[in-house]
């Protein structure tokens, strides 16, 4: 099959699947490029993974996974090469090339920077090239973090068209309780990516040894989901993997939007951390419905103050209804008309 006509998968791969005893598992690599090869004819595939900060952390003997930006970037620095270097060898024995690429989150409001990444990995990919993926820790700022690769291989999955998203994690997919906590707890097959018992399984989530957590899975799949790819949740194994990559029933099966929908407005969705809460009253919720921009006359009450530029959740009736970006701040609220730009806004 010609490469261009090839559908791609995005597989990403948390922490906790690569890394065992504070070392890349070479077994998981190992069972990764057999099945790259195996489905390199009908399938592309870009890579994102995890690891390269406990890597570091564990080569320069921090206690911990460091918690301050400069010495997460010094451990991301120092781990980078060690895991990239570590599936160079392991894809070379196949005679399979990849490529790096570090990635930061100003390519979503960067035009610029997102055409250029866009036709840069779809080169890669026309040239049968597989790109591994991680967030450049070493440049970005906190304002400038995605926060985990989950909602970057979310991110990611936009930008190729994937035909969908693959994570890898150490459980057996999504639970409708935390399983740790309650014996219970069930695994759910199968869920719609905007469904409310999705939404209500975020605060359930508890963070593990990366920083994501299920939470962030969460996000990703209804990232993706909103821009029409769905997306698999299994733990690592390499009959789970296979199953995924051939669209059988394995861990969790998140649907996808049949609608396409604007990266910048996804991200104000989920990748976006909100400053306040802004309550309206019912006709500003109509008139939001409508595609209408939020104007002040329709708001009810702030929690708290925000500038311009700075992200807000819409509630009504006490639910969040709307996210976006505010055009100015909240001491100008009663004498602006403007809050938020309908371009700004994303209905949820």
């Amino acid at each position: 099959m010609n490469i261009k006509n090839k559908q791609n998968i995005v597989i990403k791969i948390g922490t906790t699947s690569i890394i065992k005893n504070n070392k890349v598992d070479s077994t998981l690599l190992k069972n990764l490029v057999e099945l790259v090869n195996e489905y390199n004819n009908k399938y592309n595939f870009v890579i994102v993974t995890s690891g390269a900060v406990g890597l570091g952390a564990s080569k320069l003997n921090y206690e911990s996974r460091p918690k301050s930006l400069k010495k997460l970037q010094v451990a991301s620095a120092v781990g980078q090469i060690e895991l990239i270097n570590e599936y160079e060898k392991v894809f070379k024995k196949s005679e399979m090339n990849i490529a790096q690429v570090l990635i930061t989150k100003n390519l979503i409001d960067d035009r610029e920077q997102f055409v250029n990444t866009t036709q840069a990995l779809n080169e890669l990919l026309s040239q049968g090239i597989i790109p591994v993926i991680n967030e450049n820790d070493v440049v970005a700022t906190e304002e400038l973090k995605f926060g985990d690769n989950d909602r970057l291989s979310a991110i990611v999955s936009i930008i190729v068209d994937a035909e969908r998203l693959i994570i890898v994690t150490n459980k057996e997919g999504l639970y409708n309780f935390n399983p740790d906590n309650n014996k219970d707890a069930k695994k759910i097959d199968y869920i719609e990516y905007d469904s409310e018992q999705l939404n209500d399984l975020i605060p359930i989530s508890q963070k593990g040894q990366g920083i994501g957590g299920f939470s962030t899975k969460i996000m990703a799949a209804q990232i993706s989901g909103f821009s029409g790819i769905p997306t698999q949740i299994i733990s690592w194994s390499k009959d789970n993997l296979k199953k995924a990559i051939s669209n059988e029933k394995v861990g969790t099966y998140i649907t996808a939007s049949s609608k396409k929908i604007r990266l910048r407005k996804l991200w104000i969705a989920y990748g976006m951390a909100p400053v306040s809460n802004i309550e309206i009253d019912e006709g500003a919720k109509s008139a939001l419905e409508k595609n209408a921009s939020l104007l002040s006359k329709g708001v009810i009450n702030i929690d708290s103050s925000f500038n311009m530029g700075d992200g807000l959740s819409v509630t009504f009736d006490q639910k969040i209804i709307a996210k976006g970006i505010a055009k100015i701040d909240s001491n100008s609220i009663k004498e602006s008309n403007l809050v938020v730009h309908k371009d700004d806004l994303i209905i949820l």
